[in-house]
Parts: C-alpha cells; sequence; structure tokens
C-alpha cells in the first residue's frame, strides 16, 4: 500500500517573529530543529521509513529534511528538490511583519492574503532585488519560476505537476515518499489529494514539525491520514 508522508518544515526565524516569508531564505530556530528533530523520533517509533525524499529550494525545508534523514540514519536516501515545491510567494510583503501589514490595510485583508483561495498579495516590482529571476537559483528556469506574487490557486498549479509527474510515479514503484516542504505548498498538495473545494481552505491549518501520514490505494486515493502523535504507534511492519 503507497505511504506518503508530508512534513512542514520545523519553526523558521520569520515563523517566530510572524513575518511574511513566502521565498525569504529563512532557516530553522533552535526551536525548529528541535521539531524536525521529533519529527524524525516519531517517523522512527512509527517504523515508518522513508524510501525517496522530495523538498523546495528554500533552506528551511532543506534543513529540516537533513535532520530527519541524519536522526534516521538515512543520510544516503535520494532527494529531489523542486522549486515547484516552495512556499507561496508572498510578493511585497516578504519580510513584513502581518501586525504592521494589518494595522495598515485591515485584518480582513490579511486573512484573505494569508487564508483564501484566490487572493494575491501586491507584487514584486521586477527590478526589486527579491525579485525570483536576480536569484541565481531560479535564473536558469525562465520566467515559470519567477512569480511576482501568488495566490494558492497559483501555487496549486505548479504543485500538482509535481505530484502527477515525480510523487506518483516514486509510489507506484512502492517507496514511501517524505515530502519536506511549506505550509502553502503542502495546503496545495492536500487540497488536491483529497478533493477539497476553495471553500474549504481557510480552515485548513498545518502545523509545524508534524509528520502527515496517509495510506493510499493503487488509484493514489487516500484510505487514511493523520498526523502522528506519541502513542500508541503504528504496528511493525510483518515479514513476508
Amino acid at each position: 500500500m503507497p505511504r506518503l508522508v508530508l512534513l512542514r518544515h520545523g519553526q523558521s526565524q520569520w515563523n517566530h517573529e510572524k513575518r511574511f516569508t513566502g521565498w525569504a531564505d529563512v532557516d530553522l530556530t533552535e526551536t525548529g530543529v528541535r521539531e524536525a528533530e521529533h519529527a524524525a523520533a516519531l517517523l522512527r517509533r512509527n517504523h515508518i521509513t522513508p524510501g525517496v525524499c522530495f523538498t523546495s529550494y528554500l533552506r528551511r525545508a532543506i534543513r529540516t529534511l537533513w535532520i530527519v534523514m541524519e536522526q534516521m540514519d538515512l543520510m544516503w536516501l535520494p532527494v529531489i528538490r523542486d522549486w515547484r515545491l516552495n512556499e507561496r510567494h508572498y510578493g511585497a510583503l516578504q519580510g513584513r511583519l502581518r501586525s504592521e501589514v494589518a494595522a495598515e490595510v485591515g485584518l480582513d485583508l490579511v486573512r484573505a492574503w494569508r487564508r483564501s483561495y484566490g487572493e494575491r498579495p501586491p507584487p514584486l516590482a521586477e527590478d526589486d532585488p527579491r525579485f525570483p529571476r536576480l536569484d541565481p537559483r531560479y535564473a536558469d528556469l525562465g520566467p515559470a519560476a519567477w512569480p511576482a506574487t501568488e495566490s494558492l490557486a497559483d501555487t496549486v498549479k505548479r504543485v500538482v505537476p509535481v505530484w502527477d509527474g515525480q510523487i506518483v510515479p516514486a509510489l507506484r514503484g512502492g517507496r514511501t515518499v517524505l515530502i519536506s516542504a511549506h505550509g502553502n505548498s503542502l495546503r496545495a498538495l492536500i487540497m488536491h489529494i483529497d478533493r477539497m473545494s476553495p471553500e474549504d481552505v481557510p480552515a485548513l491549518e498545518i502545523p509545524t514539525g508534524r509528520p502527515l501520514v496517509y495510506e493510499l490505494d493503487d488509484a493514489m486515493q487516500p484510505l487514511s491520514h493523520g498526523y502522528l502523535h506519541e502513542a500508541p504507534p503504528l504496528a511493525a511492519p510483518t515479514a513476508d
């Protein structure tokens, strides 16, 4: 039975400071490191061993994955990095305190930018030093990898092809797949897997550092899913 593990990165510095992060390359806090270590412990306790890993181009997701792999003695696993698993791009809001922005434009608009399906924040100017075209990670990828801002709907459009083209083939190959990514790229993936409607999106919240495990059928439809917890552990696999 195909098994998928979704893991939002541990707490980042800008999570802690309540700033809009998006594609800004912010590292983990010490709390975030501990969350990643705890995620690895939960996977071990529940006898879940990834066979292939996916992550974004952003260090908070990459470092979370490194910590999990190291703690599980799985540093040798193949890792596929894909910019399409990046966090949603928050445009000109990136780096700003959410409270500051709310004081300027109102809490309702901030909530719409953060939680709605179709609202885009104000875009970056193309000559802004934060614009993706000016980042060496994305410079050779072309305009598709240079968003000035994104809605969750935009994020869904770039995440679903990764699911169809890379993640599903890995699952069909019999390997447990671990994806270390971000709140909104994982929301996009969950929307697609669970066939959620845009009206359900505002209530979908993904905690940092908590493995979410999906058991899938051969058609990649979910049979069950849930966050790992301390006890009781899942049953250990039996020998064939």
